[in-house]
């Protein structure tokens, strides 16, 4: 039962880090219609 928990704690940390740079991303694209990937350019 530990195991299961620490497994559901690392995989809905996974998650939402993934969803807060997807959403970031989100936003530049929505902002300024061009895909940057280059920022420290």
């Amino acid at each position: 039962m530990d195991l299961f928990l620490q497994q559901l704690l690392n995989g809905l940390s996974n998650g939402s880090v993934y969803s807060l740079v997807a959403l970031g991303l989100t936003m530049v694209f929505g902002i300024l219609h061009v895909p940057n990937f280059a920022h420290g350019a």
